[in-house]
């Protein structure tokens, strides 16, 4: 959707004033109160319009009417005309008189959700609250859509967040019907499912390509009249299929990524290319650098060689480009836009943006104007909350990366990629519990202490450890295996199998009386547990009634005897880049 200031935009348009007014440039900081204002102050002196004509009460001594005080006056100014009756025309303030104050917010903190979208489609924030009316002005700017179950109910400040952010290549706005297509119905052209982490200390934004080859489920759609259509569903066809043929929505797309990946996103942003030229001017223009120069004569887009500043057309040129780079491929173009999303999210939280209210303002608009979302999300509230839970990743810790593909087999002229089976469960697998593929410094320096703590000291023999093995969302079978292994290879003969635990856990943990510490030092050292994983606690009763400690395995086990270190069995080597580190594009 286009950037538009209509009828019911909460400020000069709906004051009766149609001039050329940004809403952004309307609203001024007032240095005595710390709060933002809506100031309508004319570019130049207007005549005041005069009020209505009624009966007044009759005036007391003091010249003031009957039941209310008189007010003193302002030199040079006149006396305010009375409130005019409902259904009367309206009145135009005086020059240089201020319009009326927003609501007053009981936080100073003034944070307001920022997004972005189109073919980059990636949610970002910066923040700026105008009051309560204003943020309601920004929450009608925002489509939305019932996608029915494929969207979560509703969204918790207290868990960890999957939100599926699709760009499509529909050619609505002014100037986009010249990119060619232009009957569209808007292809799901770039998707990123973006996972953040419960503890927020970290965010992964995993690229689906649109030439993956996929199978997309029957999808129960709504229609306008309220009532339900079931699109069938297709096997084997490209990713981009599954958003606006036949009737296809967002939500078709979210049971596609769940059916692909095993990740079900809770909720969906959708936007066109109107997000990437509104945003990138709202901001003045974003940083992107090219190894080579660059001249392509489909997309338009000319750069020197080494930094540039694009925005508008330019911006989406840079994003849409399929022939300046690598081989001329989307995994290539890819690479480009997780490169032109981290400029950008660095741009939307830089100094300059966050202390200009102005241009805030302007952010607000554009990127709510070109947000499509579901139902769940829609309200206003819901959007500031996860716009503020998003501000608490750093963009150090957010990953980008794409799922890893192959060649699609049944080809011969390559056209189409398919899941690559061997590298890509362990990143599903991953970001399913919830596991970081950045280096978060608290963690590692907790981690360390942990380690020099327990991990410190002697170790006791293989064959005085006495252990019961759980399952706790290994695969099937791995306790048994593990104890296998552990008593035929380890040396570990005082061990047992003690069925499944009650409760599913993410990582192997291993509990213990702090008698045992020399028993389950030399566990963690069989077993390449880290520190983290030891839990100092209470020793159990094994089947021969004597002590032992508890060792459950969680769902990052890789396999009996395989050892597992917190860094490399969790996070899978993967080729990654993050926000917070400018790249060239090659």
């Amino acid at each position: 959707m286009a950037l538009t200031e209509d009828s019911d935009n909460v400020d000069a348009q709906g004051r009766g004033r149609a001039d050329d007014v940004d809403p952004a440039d309307q609203w001024v900081l007032n240095p005595n109160t710390g709060e933002y204002e809506l100031r309508l102050s004319p570019s130049a002196p207007q005549p005041a319009v005069p009020a209505p004509r009624r009966s007044a009460p009759a005036p007391s001594r003091s010249g003031a009417p009957r039941g209310r005080t008189a007010t003193p006056v302002a030199p040079g100014r006149d006396v305010p005309p009375p409130r005019r009756r409902r259904g009367a025309p309206p009145e135009e303030p005086l020059p240089g008189r201020r319009g009326r104050r927003p609501v007053k917010q009981k936080s100073k903190a003034k944070k307001a959700l920022l997004w972005t979208g189109g073919t980059t489609a990636f949610v970002l924030i910066a923040g700026a609250g105008t009051g309560y009316f204003y943020l309601k002005h920004l929450e009608g700017n925002v489509g939305t859509t019932d996608v029915g179950d494929a969207a979560a109910s509703n969204f918790s400040k207290d868990e960890a967040f999957n939100i599926l952010i699709i760009g499509t290549d529909k050619r609505t706005g002014a100037g986009n019907e010249g990119y060619g297509d232009a009957g569209s119905v808007g292809h799901a052209d770039t998707n990123i499912l973006l996972h953040v982490a419960k503890d927020r200390s970290n965010a992964t934004a995993l690229s689906i390509p649109r030439d993956l080859i996929v199978d997309i489920p029957d999808c129960e759609t709504k229609q306008e009249d309220g009532s339900s259509s079931v699109v069938p569903g297709l096997e084997g066809v490209r990713f981009n299929r599954s958003l606006g043929e036949q009737g296809r929505d967002a939500g078709c797309t979210m049971r596609t990524v769940e059916a692909a990946t095993g990740i079900k996103p809770q909720h969906f942003v959708m936007a066109d290319f109107n997000a990437v030229k509104t945003l990138t001017t709202a901001v003045d223009g974003v940083e992107v650098c090219v190894e080579k120069a660059v001249d392509d004569k489909k997309s338009k887009l000319v750069l020197p060689a080494g930094k540039s500043k694009v925005e508008g057309e330019q911006a989406l040129a840079f994003v849409r480009t399929r022939h300046a780079f690598g081989n001329e491929g989307d995994l290539d173009r890819i690479k480009v836009q997780q490169q032109f999303l981290g400029s950008l999210m660095r741009k939307m939280t830089s100094g300059d943006t966050l202390t200009s209210p102005t241009k805030l303002l302007k952010l607000a608009e554009a990127a709510t104007n070109a947000l499509t979302v579901d139902t769940a999300i829609g309200k206003v509230g819901t959007l500031k909350d996860i716009a503020l839970e998003l501000k608490k990743v750093p963009t150090k810790n957010i990953s980008f990366m794409t799922i890893p593909v192959v060649d699609n087999p049944a080809e011969t002229v390559k056209a189409t990629v398919v899941v690559d089976p061997t590298r890509a469960p362990a990143i599903f697998d991953a970001i399913k519990n919830d596991v970081s593929f950045t280096e978060v410094k608290a963690q590692q320096k907790k981690e360390k202490a942990e380690v020099a703590a327990r991990l410190k000291g002697t170790k006791s023999a293989a064959s005085e450890v006495r252990v019961r093995i759980l399952n706790g969302g290994a695969a099937g079978g791995s306790a048994q295996q593990q104890l296998a292994y552990l008593q035929t290879e380890a040396g570990v003969s005082k061990s047992e199998n003690a069925g499944n635990a009650e409760a599913a856990l993410a990582r192997t943990t291993l509990e213990y009386d702090p008698g045992q510490a020399d028993q389950a030092r030399r566990l963690a050292d069989i077993m390449g547990l880290s520190g983290s994983a030891l839990k100092p606690g209470k020793s159990v009763t094994n089947s021969q009634g004597l002590p032992a400690m508890t060792l459950t395995l969680g769902k990052d086990f890789k396999g009996a005897g395989v050892k597992l270190n917190s860094s490399a069995a969790a996070a899978p080597e993967v080729e990654k880049s993050t926000a917070d580190k400018a790249q060239c594009a090659s």
